[in-house]
């Protein structure tokens, strides 16, 4: 088994250069994932594990090759671990697997799909959070229009606790998302507070897209134009607006609530 102790070594460079840089990981078609259950998750979601990094002190050569299977397993020290390592705890484990492609036609649909719409989401923790809902509710998909940060990023795969691998997930613009909603004959509901309708009137068993934009500016014109309904939850505070993770678990538990689940 290979084993390395230097953090000048070439390959250790190349892994700090997929933490840090989304190029590096673009170019790559590979990213890190730290910790036991974010790994297995990784596993479980069809990603393909390259290799396997461990830290005995921490994480046994059984556990790591438990989670290995047919990928590279290394060895590394103390200090190798601390660069690479991310997170202020965790559990002496890193693996590097390959990207999916994140297209739409990628997507498998069930008959009534319910999908999860987030356009332009800038916040790493809102996407974690909103990936974390998804997986909750046992979402068909989650669709990222206009995606504005790495879904690969470091802060997304540690925020949304491994959801990132557990959900079906594509991008695209929002134009080609409309078209394909559309071609599909989904429903869209929008969550703007333009030319809305209290969001619990609409039925949702269909099959249905649930459409939400960011806390600062909400959804753009294009989809307001073009949704089904746009939709709202009403407010009775000062403010006019909730975190968009919080707003998209209250539209999606209501449409899986008219579901029977």
């Amino acid at each position: 088994m290979k084993q390395i102790t230097s953090i000048q070594n070439p390959f250790i460079k190349s892994l700090v250069l997929l933490q840090e840089k989304a190029k590096n990981r673009r170019q790559t078609g590979t990213f890190l994932i730290e910790g036991v259950r974010e790994i297995s998750l990784a596993v479980k979601g069809h990603y393909e594990i390259e290799t396997v990094l461990f830290y005995p002190e921490i994480c046994s050569e059984t556990e790591a090759r438990k989670l290995a299977k047919s990928a590279e397993l290394i060895e590394i020290n103390k200090e190798v671990f601390q660069k690479l390592s991310y997170r202020d705890t965790t559990e002496g484990i890193l693996a590097v697997a390959k990207s999916k492609s994140l297209q739409l036609a990628d997507l498998k649909l069930s008959a009534t799909p319910l999908i999860l719409v987030a356009e332009a989401p800038e916040k790493p923790g809102n996407i974690g959070a909103l990936l974390r809902t998804a997986d909750a509710a046992n979402l068909d998909a989650v669709i990222i229009a206009n995606p504005k940060s790495d879904l690969y990023n470091p802060n997304i795969v540690r925020s949304s606790v491994g959801c990132l691998f557990t959900n079906q997930i594509a991008t695209a613009s929002t134009t080609e998302i409309i078209s394909f909603l559309k071609e599909k004959n989904i429903n869209f509901y929008c969550a703007t507070l333009q030319n809305s309708t209290s969001y619990h009137t609409q039925d949702y068993t269909k099959p249905t897209a649930l459409v939400v934009g960011t806390e600062a500016t909400g959804l753009t014109q294009e989809w307001r134009d073009a949704a089904t309904q746009n939709i709202i939850i009403p407010m009775q505070g000062e403010i006019d607006s909730m975190n968009v993770s919080v707003a998209a678990a209250i539209l999606i538990f209501e449409a899986k609530r008219q579901r029977g689940f």
